[in-house]
């Protein structure tokens, strides 16, 4: 069990900002810079297909410059896959990937792809890489990451979020299959994340399960950034983080 809960900030949002305008401004550079002064842990990026926000360039710069780790996310093709090989990044987070989508919708089909996402994460784990899998919070799913050589699970919390906002029962029932989850993953031997569309109303409940040792989060923390700054909106989600997790 984790002493301290980690956070990765995703700066996705900032470059979709910027592409608005097709110009360099707002760097998800400085982003990062900022959130790892402020208290981030990690650094996650998405690399779309589609290149819909982070660039090939952006993910260059962030090896470059940035000190804390570098999380990158990314669908599990061969073009992603070379891409991951050549920049080295501590930790490779692969997620399913829809060109229509707004944003990751659910977690991976472990199960109906085992063999191909098998073979597909076996040159990463040879390379030293460690392989996370983003998954919905069910038992089969987080079986089958385990058995195919998965380092980590990232609970997709995206569900959780959404209905405690509109029915507390629904969020509570979440939950408890997000705690269900963790706890479970924890016992195969995995190392435990979680992250998508939490905020500071949604987060402490899930900062408190005690085998999660990671959350990363994004859009919201972007979202505030534009009333608060990215420092203190990185600081507030750090604060409530601690005070959840020591209670």
């Amino acid at each position: 069990m984790a002493s301290k809960l980690r956070l990765g900030v995703n700066i996705d949002h900032v470059a979709t900002v910027r592409n608005a305008r097709g110009g360099s401004y707002p760097s998800p550079l400085s982003a990062a810079l900022l959130a790892q002064a402020a208290g981030a842990d990690g650094i996650t990026a998405h690399l779309r297909e589609d290149r819909r926000h982070i660039s090939d360039r952006d993910i260059l710069e962030l090896m470059d410059n940035i000190s804390v780790p570098l999380n990158l996310e990314l669908a599990a093709t061969d073009e992603m896959r070379e891409i991951a090989l050549r920049h080295r990044p501590h930790a490779v987070c692969i997620v399913p990937e829809k060109r229509e989508e707004l944003t990751t919708e659910s977690g991976l089909d472990v199960v109906g792809h085992r063999d191909r996402l098998s073979q597909f994460i076996e040159p990463l784990r040879d390379a030293g890489f460690r392989i996370s899998l983003f998954v919905d919070p069910t038992s089969s799913q987080i079986e089958c990451a385990a058995e195919i050589g998965a380092d980590i699970i990232e609970i997709h919390t995206g569900t959780y979020c959404e209905t405690s906002v509109t029915n507390r029962d629904a969020g509570s029932i979440e939950l408890d299959r997000i705690a269900a989850a963790a706890s479970l993953a924890a016992t195969a031997g995995l190392e435990v994340h979680a992250g998508h569309g939490l905020t500071y109303a949604t987060v402490k409940p899930v900062a408190a399960l005690p085998e999660i040792m990671e959350l990363n989060i994004g859009h919201y923390l972007i979202s505030e950034a534009i009333f608060r700054g990215l420092a203190a909106s990185v600081a507030e989600m750090r604060r409530l983080m601690v005070e959840a997790r020591a209670s």
